[in-house]
């Protein structure tokens, strides 16, 4: 049941996520599930189907873009995705309304009062 539960919750936060993680420098789709595990200390361990669902609708949202990286040496060509101006703004309203959920949620759970 906790499973259920967790992985609810996490569904909710990861557009936020990914487009954090594409402010630093653009990344391609194996780099972004990496970081997302090593910076999260494994609490998100997403597989391909789970990550490239959420590129392709922030990319029809425009808040990001896509591009291939040349081929080099025997390395196939990388689709690397780029936050756009679009993506930033609707980073910082999703940070704020994170802020916003957060300490909600913690006012309930800790049975403290929420200024709105």
């Amino acid at each position: 049941m906790k499973d259920k539960y967790e992985r609810q919750m996490k569904k909710g936060v990861l557009d936020m996520l990914v487009l954090k993680l594409l402010t630093e420098e653009s990344k391609y789709g194996y780099l972004i599930i990496q970081e997302l595990k090593e910076k999260s200390g494994g609490t998100f361990l997403l597989k391909d189907g789970t990550l490239y669902p959420v590129l392709y609708r922030l990319e029809d949202e425009n808040l990001v873009v896509c591009k291939w990286s040349a081929a080099e040496g025997k390395q196939a060509p990388r689709k690397y995705y780029e936050i756009t101006d679009s993506g930033r703004q609707a980073l910082a309203e999703m940070e704020a309304a994170w802020q916003n959920i957060t300490d909600g949620v913690s006012g309930i759970l800790e049975g403290q009062k929420h200024d709105s």
